[in-house]
């Protein structure tokens, strides 16, 4: 029996039948009636003595009391949408119960080293080869413990993957190794050792019973203690082996359109955020420093204090005392030049013509 199965609230039963009509998933259920669920406990009343008064005031107690993330905020209005909107009739649903900004950031990507670390120090071989999948192929962690022993095709180095998000079943091909990251070829290998070592037959990574898949929050459990033991300092998921993989590709030259197509987005644009986290992104852009110039100023020793100019001209007279040669003294020039034969006379100051012509001249023309 799955987690929504378990609550009574009519209103909430008739919300389960909405949603299972419209083939929404198991996760996507659970989740919206679990915040209507809270939602109508926090009150104490059903969904429909609840209006847009008790919304409003449920919102503001997740915001300042709950100190809930915008993801979680933005799921409870979800529910609370559907809910008004679909299973009620409400028109005032949409108009009235707004979403929160969530803010960009930018996600956590693991260096080569520090993935190596982290698979090597997973004890468990079940969830090291979880582990080790969701990086080669960059899976979902939901898509990796749904894998089944036919959805891998080793004659084709092929995975197929059928319960990706929102049930799109996307393609991974292995590609030649001069064009994919160092471990892909080590995946078919470990999965190859894992099946001999526990022989699945359903699922290839079975949860308690064959017929059931693996727990994620088994595998988020051991990823963080792996990240303890390998000394990463950084908040580690299984979705952070996806990021890690998206950049790795990134960064050894394969194009976006490619990487979205492997990841399953539904759009590059998604792909595009892993362009502000690579490496060669920050390595390329010079910085400023590197363009100013070194004691290249003119006026650079004026600006500087008197007792190290002082010093610099003293070093600088020193210097030139113990690099130059033996300086004659002037009286010995002069000595041994020969006399000038051309005798130095001053200039002829020159007379200020005030451009009128002599008296004579004048006096001759007029004649």
């Amino acid at each position: 029996m799955t987690p929504f199965q378990r609550r009574r609230n009519p209103s909430i039963n008739r919300m389960i039948q909405d949603m299972q009509i419209r083939n929404f998933a198991a996760s996507t259920i659970d989740s919206y009636t679990w915040h209507v669920d809270k939602f109508c406990q926090h009150f104490g009343k059903t969904p429909e003595e609840l209006g847009l008064e008790e919304i409003r005031q449920y919102q503001i107690y997740l915001v300042n009391e709950k100190r809930a993330s915008w993801s979680t905020f933005n799921q409870a209005v979800c529910g609370l949408r559907f809910l008004y909107e679909v299973t009620l009739g409400k028109p005032w649903a949409i108009q009235h119960i707004p979403f929160g900004k969530r803010p960009k950031r930018l996600p956590v990507v693991l260096s080569d080293q520090e993935a190596s670390r982290l698979i090597q120090c997973t004890e468990n071989p079940k969830h090291r080869t979880v582990l080790l999948t969701c990086y080669a192929v960059g899976l979902r962690l939901a898509e990796a413990t749904h894998l089944k022993v036919a959805d891998v095709d080793g004659q084709r180095a092929q995975i197929r993957i059928t319960s990706g998000k929102g049930n799109k079943e996307r393609p991974t091909k292995r590609r030649p190794a001069v064009r994919c990251p160092p471990a892909s070829p080590r995946l078919l290998d470990a999965l190859r050792e894992y099946w001999k070592l526990r022989r699945p037959n359903n699922y290839l990574f079975p949860g308690k019973t064959p017929d059931v898949p693996l727990s994620s929050a088994t595998i988020q459990k051991a990823c963080r203690l792996s990240a303890a033991l390998a000394g990463i300092k950084n908040l580690v998921t299984p979705h952070t082996l996806r990021h890690s993989y998206a950049t790795s590709m990134l960064e050894a030259g394969v194009d976006v359109l490619t990487i979205s197509k492997l990841l399953g987005h539904s759009s590059f644009v998604t792909t595009m955020i892993y362009l502000h986290v690579r490496r060669q992104h920050f390595e390329r852009s010079p910085s400023p420093i590197d363009w100013l110039p070194v004691r290249q100023c003119p006026q650079w020793t004026e600006r500087m204090p008197e007792s190290t100019t002082s010093h610099v001209a003293d070093s600088q007279t020193q210097t030139d005392a113990n690099t130059s040669p033996t300086v004659t003294p002037p009286s010995a020039v002069a000595e041994t030049s020969p006399p000038s034969t051309e005798t130095q006379q001053p200039p002829k100051a020159q007379r200020r013509s005030s451009g009128r012509r002599p008296r004579a001249k004048r006096n001759r023309r007029r004649e």
